[in-house]
């Protein structure tokens, strides 16, 4: 018995050595702030692309609503009911340029019913007891006494609600009716009809929910941006990305035509609608219904910051590279400074009183402005010199953001780099969608930047790693995982790395035409990713300052696959520690709390793993991947922690 005894505390000695020599030791110095965490620092970008806005984010239900489609009958088809027959035909007048086209139906029979009806984005969706608001501009030009049913519909044509509309006039008069629907179901459809004999002409054919975001008309899908409120972004870029180029400068974004009247404003062709061969959408096209004062609003409603960015005379690059003559730039110039006067300009200026006159008086109090998306190249440069010089010289407080090209190490991003210093540039702008494995080597990344140049913001990024056929498959936890590792080196770099955002933000699971994403969704539902919560836990978890966080003396960069990262919040007294464990073993850490008196005595866990890389979020499983909140008992200033396989944690420590 005594060499058994013995025996075993030998072995347990042994094992003891063993797991401490395997143990990697954390100092995090919690009383040693040296960079300032910006409100900023994560935020959303948003582009019109796989449907984000259409048949997206504005509830608009109605798809072709003003008839303005290339071929303007889209998204329509005539019905008939009861014996009813008639006429559909699409004319147009000149008085109204930027929405010349609108419908004529004529019925024949005064016992019968005839109309047209809408297909919706991907099918209508209605949903029980939800309240709809229909309305239509129209006109009776025979001043025959008339009346227009409508009808929503579920999938198998059954109506599933009603409301019949009269009074029309020889002149164009906004009508209204409210449905509420029986049924739930994502491919519903829409019957507007003529009762009887009869010419009825209408445009502006719409359906809202009466539930939109903070209820408001021509409003915005709640619970798409409630997962953006959830994110608590520090600011919105808009409208993109590649829908700011253009694929010619006709297609390009004009803000001036995303703002008054919405039965004003002049619909174009998304670029994305063919812009992908393999992904081709015909029926893809810009309303404005979202528009430049929608952008500014979300952004008030959700404590962000907005960051407009502008066209500079330059078109895609990769398409057209159509340029404007630097001798010619003066009305691009002129719509960025109207821009600005929109925002932030006194209700007594032009554009700030059409800002009043839509329902905002006080200023948007607007501090940045892009020029340019992904421009490269001494054209760029020649441009971005013009505009900024000219922006200085009347709004001398806006900070000013350029690109940087769309790639992050190529030569047409380290030419931008020799001239950015001598551009009066105040953020650079990045984008890098490069393969996980890209993102896991580069953590490092902004660590031997520049601390005198301007300050960094990569503003589209995102892992593209192995996809499979189910739209949301390449936001895979391989792809989240190497992101939170690479984030770890945004957060210890925010002395210069001043706001960042994932990209593209939103894709309909039946319209996509560009993956990986951060949110998806499909008529009914909207589910977030595992980047979703990897970002979430960042920006959740933000706090005020970044703390040294070392291993054997070093920052931690992705030594034996691990990656490591601490802020604090000196108003809460909270310590947020970020760690990533990319192996596919088990890490033992043992944290080290330095230059604090006490912490509380438990810590909370919030931890995202799995065995399986390739797994991903859906529809059918929404968080197949995401969060689990655990509670580390008994924490002390020192103390173990496991890190299990492929793993991201973010533990929250109350500092006494």
């Amino acid at each position: 018995m005594v060499y058994r005894k013995y025996f075993l505390i030998i072995t347990s000695l042994t094992l003891i050595l063993i797991s401490c020599a395997g143990q990697k030791i954390i100092h995090i110095k919690l009383n040693d702030p040296y960079a300032e965490i910006q409100p900023t620092m994560w935020g959303i970008f948003f582009e019109d692309i796989n449907f984000a806005a259409d048949g997206g984010i504005y509830a608009e239900l109605v798809k072709n609503r003003s008839f303005e489609f290339y071929n303007p009958k889209m998204g329509w088809r005539t019905v008939e009911i009861d014996n009813g027959s008639g006429d559909f035909f699409i004319l147009n007048r000149s008085d109204f340029p930027n929405n010349p086209r609108y419908a004529r139906l004529i019925s024949h029979h005064e016992d019968g019913k005839y109309g047209i009806v809408n297909e919706g984005f991907r099918g209508l969706p209605v949903r029980e007891d939800i309240r709809y608001r229909f309305s239509v501009v129209a006109r009776n030009p025979d001043s025959i006494p008339l009346k227009m049913l409508v009808q929503l519909l579920d999938s198998t044509g059954s109506v599933a609600g009603e409301a019949t509309l009269g009074g029309f006039k020889d002149q164009w008069e906004k009508h209204e009716a409210t449905i509420t629907s029986s049924v739930t179901d994502a491919h519903g459809k829409l019957n507007v009809l003529i009762d009887g004999r009869g010419t009825l002409e209408m445009d502006m054919v719409s359906l809202f929910p009466a539930d939109t975001w903070k209820n408001r008309e021509n409003g915005l899908r709640a619970d798409i941006v409630q997962m953006l409120a959830d994110l608590q972004p520090g600011f919105i870029r808009f409208p993109g990305g590649c829908i700011v180029e253009g694929h010619e400068l006709e297609t390009r974004y004009q803000w001036k035509h995303s703002v008054g009247d919405v039965h004003e404003r002049k619909m174009i062709i998304n670029r994305w609608n063919t812009e992908i061969r393999r992904r081709q959408a015909p029926d893809y096209f810009q309303s404005f219904g979202l528009g430049f004062y929608e952008y500014f609003l979300l952004a008030e409603d959700l404590s962000a910051e907005p960051i407009p960015i502008i066209n500079c005379g330059m078109a895609c690059q990769y398409n057209t590279g159509e340029l404007v003559p630097l001798d010619e730039l003066e009305s691009y110039i002129q719509d960025a400074l109207d821009l600005i006067e929109f925002a932030n300009g006194p209700a007594t200026s032009k554009w700030g009183k059409l800002r009043t006159d839509m329902g905002h008086p006080e200023p948007f109090a607007l501090k940045y402005i892009g020029i340019g998306n992904e421009q490269w190249g001494y054209q760029y440069v020649e441009r971005y010199t013009i505009f900024a010089q000219a922006i200085r010289e009347k709004y001398p407080e806006i900070k000013l953001i350029s690109g940087s090209g769309p790639r992050p190490n190529d030569d047409r991003f380290k030419y931008l780099w020799t001239q950015l210093p001598h551009m009066d540039v105040d953020v650079v702008d990045e984008h890098f969608y490069m393969d996980p494995d890209w993102f896991f080597n580069h953590a490092d990344r902004y660590d031997s930047f520049d601390r005198n140049g301007p300050a960094i913001f990569p503003g589209e990024y995102a892992a593209h790693g192995p996809e499979g056929e189910y739209g949301s498959s390449r936001n895979t936890w391989l792809s989240a995982l190497a992101e939170a590792a690479f984030m770890t080196g945004f957060e210890r770099n925010a002395d210069i790395v001043h706001m960042c955002s994932y990209a593209p933000l939103l894709a309909h699971v039946d319209a996509w035409q560009w993956r990986p994403d951060l949110i998806w969704f499909d008529n009914l539902n909207v589910f977030g990713t595992p980047n979703y919560y990897v970002h979430k836990l960042y920006s959740n978890h933000a706090g005020t300052h970044v703390v040294p966080t070392l291993l054997d003396g070093q920052v931690i960069t992705g030594q034996d696959r691990l990656y490591a990262s601490t802020t604090i919040d000196e108003e809460k007294s909270h310590a947020y520690i970020k760690l990533v464990n990319a192996s596919d073993t088990v890490t033992q850490v043992s944290l080290k709390l330095d230059g604090i008196r006490a912490v509380g005595e438990n810590a909370t866990a919030y931890v995202m793993q799995s065995d399986d890389l390739l797994v991903y979020n859906s529809i059918e499983e929404p968080k197949k991947i995401a969060p689990a909140e655990t509670i580390i008992f008994n924490i002390g200033k020192s103390f173990e922690y496991e890190l299990a396989p492929y793993s991201f944690h973010v533990l929250v420590i109350d500092m006494k």
